[in-house]
């Protein structure tokens, strides 16, 4: 049964800025798995109808790093924004598990990946309904930030019913970040013939980083992003040509590297990759007002970043970092100027943390100010983020749901232009301009 709130307010400017203090504080403890870990606990303006009013008020708590300076003065702790609509949110579902990832197969109806469970499921937004777990999905490893991870559906699923899924598998040596396809069942019961169709090797004897977020461009081919598994001793291969390990990849939906991609003519570089030097990505989307492929990723204690995916560009880490090691200690010995070291500057960075997951942009008019703008997972501290995204400068920063005190793990928008997020918790929220 669906319980549903109406909110008149549904952001906060300078008045609630005492309690994001308090929300901030200890955001490393609560994002972090075993002190390595970014994502998972083990509790785990635009045009249109009014103006939004921004204040010279930062979105963000004082930040963490101090010694930083950004790169240019639209890099980070953009001024809050409220909005200007009045909001309806529902909760569609509670008492699921860990619902990682989510997409829209038909009008008001989303396929469901539960992590830990490794199953798929069906959630009907308009009565609130669940299916039952859909029959063949893969055997996954679940340990830490493991399990059944992102899902996708071909851009010809009412002709090929082909649902994506990515995953963590053990193979031989440990394990890796997958990608696996199969064709959804006409009475959607099962997944048939599910296949891996791609690996993204070296294995690793860890839990933690897997990335695999998935989206496809407009050529009907994929991109996977993957982490770098969060070691130390793993995390150097970000900036290494021979590994798959914090990578943005361009694949077929048979799995093979896309033949423009900007390595394919590189003997010691893996014909899949399409950008590199990455920490940990868990959100990816096309900006719609200019085609640019965006992706959000997490810093270790601050230093989250937005960054424009170009191919063949390398983004820093672990080189470079907004951010400071768990341990409190800089990244290697401070370094955060990416420009001067060979590096692209991230367009955007959070510090304190927003501890960023799936992401969204709005490509809807049903609440004509959110037009084209972003929409961010936010697991610690617990709100989804609002970015207003011009000229691709972050002109704005707005925190959505703030009382619910729930991590916030992917973010959709529907044809008919409801913000959809699923938490850790178990819980769907529906999001909508009020009647």
């Amino acid at each position: 049964m669906m319980m549903k709130i109406t909110w008149s307010r549904m952001m906060f400017g300078t008045m609630l800025m005492s309690s994001l203090v308090l929300a901030a504080c200890g955001d490393d403890e609560a994002s972090n798995e075993e002190s390595t870990n970014d994502s998972d606990a083990p509790t785990e303006e635009s045009a249109g109808e009014g103006t939004e009013e921004s204040t010279n008020e930062s979105a963000e708590t004082e930040p963490k790093v101090t010694e930083f300076e950004p790169a240019f003065p639209e890099q980070t702790r953009a001024p809050a924004v409220e909005t200007e609509t009045e909001l309806d949110t529902e909760v569609v579902v509670e008492g699921l598990g860990v619902s990682w990832g989510m997409e829209e197969f038909e009008t008001n109806r989303i396929l469901v990946t539960q992590r830990d469970a490794a199953e798929l499921l069906i959630v009907n937004l308009e009565d609130g309904s669940v299916s039952d777990p859909i029959e063949g999905t893969p055997e996954v490893n679940n340990e830490d930030q493991g399990g059944l991870l992102d899902v996708t559906v071909a851009p010809d699923f009412e002709e090929s019913r082909m649902v994506f899924l990515t995953f963590s598998q053990d193979i031989e040596g440990g394990t890796v970040t997958s990608v696996g396809k199969g064709m959804l069942s006409e009475d959607e019961t099962s997944l048939e013939d599910f296949e891996v169709i791609f690996q993204a090797t070296p294995a690793y004897e860890g839990t933690l980083h897997y990335g695999g977020r998935i989206i496809f461009d407009d050529e009907d081919n994929l991109f996977l992003t993957t982490g770098e598994r969060s070691d130390v001793e793993s995390r150097d291969r970000a900036q290494e040509l021979d590994a798959y390990l914090g990578k943005v990849i361009h694949i077929t939906q048979d799995g093979e590297p896309v033949e423009s991609n900007p390595f394919v003519e590189d003997e010691d570089a893996l014909d899949g990759i399409y950008s590199y030097g990455h920490r940990n990505i868990q959100g990816i989307d096309y900006n719609p007002a200019t085609g640019d492929l965006w992706i959000v990723e997490f810093g270790p204690q601050a230093g989250d970043e937005l960054n424009i995916i170009e191919p063949g560009n390398n983004y820093g880490w672990p080189v470079v970092s907004y951010g400071l090691e768990y341990s409190g200690e800089f990244v290697n010995d401070g370094v955060s100027e990416h420009e001067e070291q060979g590096f692209v500057e991230p367009r955007y960075y959070w510090d304190p943390t927003s501890a960023p997951s799936g992401m969204s942009f709005y490509d809807n008019d049903a609440i004509p100010e959110w037009e084209n703008n972003m929409f961010i997972g936010g697991l610690a501290p617990n709100y989804i983020v609002r970015v207003v995204v011009e000229d691709d400068m972050i002109v704005g920063e707005e925190r959505l749901l703030t009382d619910e005190v729930e991590r916030f793990r992917d973010i959709l928008v529907t044809e008919d232009g409801a913000l959809i997020a699923s938490t850790d918790g178990g819980s769907i929220y529906q999001i909508t301009a009020a009647e």
